[in-house]
């Protein structure tokens, strides 16, 4: 499953080439929300993937981020949800064939910490 998952993103990284930028721009952004959560948004459950290496639960992870974005408490990170989706585009015509995620519904400190790790492997992929 990572071998699927790195070619995924290795071919969504060939077009995002010039978007390595955004990449950056996304950490930096994901680590400022990580710091500035409140406690309501720490309580929050949101579906989070087992294994962030599983191809299968790349769709999860953008169901998450939806999640999080319908939050008021988010509405003033809109731009990492903007950038966010022009790299969901990237992924989603890899993932029609996607199987089973295996999930279990986490705190969104957890979620974030998932994200953070899944933008630094596409960052990563992207580079090489």
């Amino acid at each position: 499953m990572k071998i699927h998952l790195y070619i995924l993103l290795l071919a969504a990284s060939i077009s995002a080439a010039p978007q390595m930028s955004n990449m950056a721009e996304l950490q930096i952004l994901l680590q400022q929300m990580c710091e500035s959560m409140t406690k309501d948004i720490w309580n929050l459950r949101i579906e989070t993937p087992d294994n962030i290496d599983d191809v299968n639960c790349i769709s999860t992870i953008f169901e998450g981020t939806e999640q999080l974005k319908t939050n008021p408490a988010m509405k003033k990170f809109s731009v990492f949800f903007q950038k966010f989706e022009r790299l969901k585009q990237l992924l989603t015509p890899s993932l029609a064939k996607e199987g089973k995620c295996d999930t279990e519904r986490k705190n969104a400190t957890i979620f974030l910490e998932k994200l953070m790790t899944f933008i630094r492997k596409v960052s990563k992929t992207a580079r090489a």
